[in-house]
């Protein structure tokens, strides 16, 4: 009896571990080396603002998932803002359009990862 609870206790660990992890090969290195980073916003001017919203299928989890990604989108030069929202499977984000355009955001979803996880959809802007 001692032995199976063992033996149970350590597979749901296990599970625990891998169950929201994010997974990161060489060819997502590249990608994130072609991403322009910034730590500082600067102020949008006011006819640039743009909103876009879109909707993202393959999350599994608030944290190792959503917020993964509102990381990489509120990373991105030119964004203001970025919010995703795991429960409504949907992402806000305020950007400059200059800079940036809903396809290149939803572009950065899809890939984070391993690439074949996030898919985007019912984009709005």
């Amino acid at each position: 009896m001692k032995f199976t609870k063992i033996i149970t206790a350590l597979a749901i660990s296990g599970l625990v571990f891998v169950s929201c992890k994010k997974e990161e090969d060489k060819s997502l290195a590249v990608i994130n080396a072609d991403k322009t980073v910034t730590k500082e916003h600067k102020a949008i001017a006011s006819e640039n603002v743009q909103t876009a919203s879109f909707t993202i299928e393959g999350m599994t989890c608030a944290v190792g998932c959503a917020k993964t990604i509102e990381k990489e989108l509120s990373n991105l030069e030119g964004v203001e803002k970025a919010a995703v929202d795991f429960d409504k499977k949907t992402a806000t984000v305020t950007f400059d359009k200059t800079i940036q355009n809903p396809e290149s955001l939803t572009k950065v979803v899809q890939e984070t990862g391993d690439g074949k996880t996030y898919k985007t959809s019912n984009v709005k802007s």
